[in-house]
């Protein structure tokens, strides 16, 4: 188990990771999403022990990552900008994680060069950036690692190699029971592949848990009645956004559906229906709720949802 208590980190005056506390069990695939400088990146190369917590720790198992190599040895870390030896190609690669990681799988390496297709004797030097992502995501599926740091790794990667990455590290988590912990912008790619999300901003948490209870952690409502209304109705609902077009109002509401369900009936609307959210819906308005960017920010009659 990941666990991280009142991490943060700072740099200069920029503090990218803030407070934060989380746990991330054993045993599934972990999704962080958030926008450019959220503390994603950071967040991966504090619990990968690269840097040091200003405040605060993250420990796996209960050993504290930093500066303690056994710790380390139960976890591999794929950045963003990925870094090969100079003049090497993914053969030398394989002997310096094998002698790195005592489970490194030579037998496993080989399986899916071939099945990714790539030539373990070529230049790394002469790869395209998404044959690159490909020789990392193999090196790391076989150091046989119990936890799993990817950081963008679906980037590059055309739909059907992006498939293969996703087989191998769902093969992983079943049947080793390994964690990983991903990063990515597209919400599309997490609602597919993640157990459980965390959405960061400011270096923070602002909301995490299970990808289909977070789905139906907001939902939309369409309502009309007959009579003149306006927002003040719907008291007692938490709204995160009010739109209104003659009688027709849009509602997205945070809560219990059931409760805000039965409420709105006992007020006999004439049109009445819940609809679900997609994530990135869920994204938006939960981002926007936190005042994050201007793409949601008129509210009210006739204007769109913030």
């Amino acid at each position: 188990m990941i666990a991280a208590k009142n991490l943060t980190k700072r740099f200069r005056d920029l503090t990218a990771i803030d407070h934060m506390t989380c746990t991330i069990p054993d045993g599934c695939i972990y999704g962080l999403v958030g926008a450019n400088g959220a503390g994603k990146s950071t967040f991966l190369r504090l619990v990968s022990g690269i840097y040091k917590p200003d405040e605060g720790f993250v420990s796996i198992n209960g050993g504290k990552v930093y500066d303690n190599p056994p710790v380390k040895d139960l976890l591999i870390f794929v950045p963003d900008e990925l870094f090969f030896l100079p003049q090497s190609n993914m053969r030398r690669m394989a002997k310096l994680y094998a002698s790195a990681y005592r489970n490194f799988d030579q037998k496993r390496f080989e399986q899916l060069t071939e099945r990714f297709s790539l030539d373990p004797t070529k230049a790394l030097s002469t790869f395209s950036k998404g044959m690159k992502r490909q020789a990392a995501a193999i090196l790391a599926l076989s150091c046989r690692a119990d936890y799993i740091l990817l950081d963008e790794t679906f980037d590059g990667l055309d739909p059907v190699m992006r498939n293969i990455v996703k087989s191998e590290l769902y093969a992983d988590v079943e049947e080793r029971g390994c964690t990983a912990i991903i990063t990515s912008h597209s919400l599309r790619e997490l609602e597919d592949t993640c157990d459980q999300l965390a959405l960061l901003y400011k270096g923070g948490i602002v909301f995490e848990g299970d990808v289909e209870h977070i789905k139906t952690s907001l939902f939309k409502i369409q309502v009309a009645f007959r009579e003149e209304y306006d927002r003040s109705r719907f008291d007692g609902i938490e709204l995160l956004s009010y739109q209104k077009q003659g009688s027709v109002a849009n509602l997205i509401a945070r809560g219990d559906r059931e409760a805000a369900a039965g409420k709105i009936a006992a007020m006999k609307p004439v049109l009445f229906e819940i609809l679900p959210l997609t994530l990135e819906e869920v994204f938006l308005y939960e981002m926007s709720a936190i005042g994050y960017g201007d793409a949601l920010k008129t509210d009210g009659e006739g204007g769109e949802a913030r």
